[in-house]
């Protein structure tokens, strides 16, 4: 489809790119790792993704990491986190620390719960029962824990979209109906591109930041 042969022919020459590719690809088998993993490990990522919303997904990977190495994440209080969030950063210490105690308190459910439910079961379970998750909040933690039929639709995508024509303008509110229509173009353009949503996702961040992240 020519709407979407811009961000096709971009995908298409990371993917011949046999670093790039190599790199994806790793951090794919990382994701299935992950979702093999305790719930520990699982719970990394749900505070990873929380934190990460409307901030920079790098040092919110490094702060969650902080958080697990100060034994904050499992056993720190509210303040006690809210504290370190604070002390590291992050624009949102009060409303992320909040967010983070809800999911613990949580945990258990989600960790039995997820493996039962299909990709578009869990996200919709996900962002109704885990204060902060959102339509891409949930869909960022299933991906990363090794689903790939879920689009994380945050600004650097929509830019990508913008940039290549697929879409014309950043919905000022993207509500759950516009994530689905804007997530059916990505499929398509997955599609184009012989790659999942989960891998798609890896070759826009590069595109956009150079590397591969999470």
């Amino acid at each position: 489809m020519m709407e979407f042969a811009g961000l096709v022919k971009t995908v298409m020459n990371l993917k011949e790119d046999i670093k790039v590719r190599r790199a994806v690809e790793r951090r794919l088998r990382e994701f299935e790792f992950i979702g093999r993993s305790d719930k520990r490990v699982w719970f990394r990522e749900m505070a990873f993704c929380l934190l990460a919303a409307n901030f920079s997904a790098v040092r919110a990977y490094r702060i969650a990491l902080g958080l697990e190495r100060s034994g904050l994440l499992f056993s720190g209080k509210e303040d006690k986190i809210a504290s370190y969030l604070k002390l590291m950063g992050h624009r949102f210490y009060n409303t992320r620390a909040a967010f983070i105690v809800g999911a613990r308190s949580k945990l258990d459910c989600v960790y039995n719960k997820v493996p039962r439910l299909r990709d578009f079961e869990a996200r919709e379970w996900l962002r109704k029962e885990i204060r902060g998750f959102g339509m891409k909040e949930a869909s960022h933690f299933l991906r990363n824990i090794g689903r790939k039929d879920l689009a994380i639709i945050d600004r650097h995508v929509l830019r990508m979209m913008i940039k290549h024509g697929v879409i014309s303008t950043i919905p000022r509110v993207l509500t759950r109906k516009r994530y689905l229509l804007l997530e059916d173009k990505l499929r398509e353009i997955a599609r184009l591109c012989d790659a999942s949503l989960a891998e798609l996702d890896l070759y826009l961040w590069y595109s956009e930041k150079g590397f591969v992240f999470r």
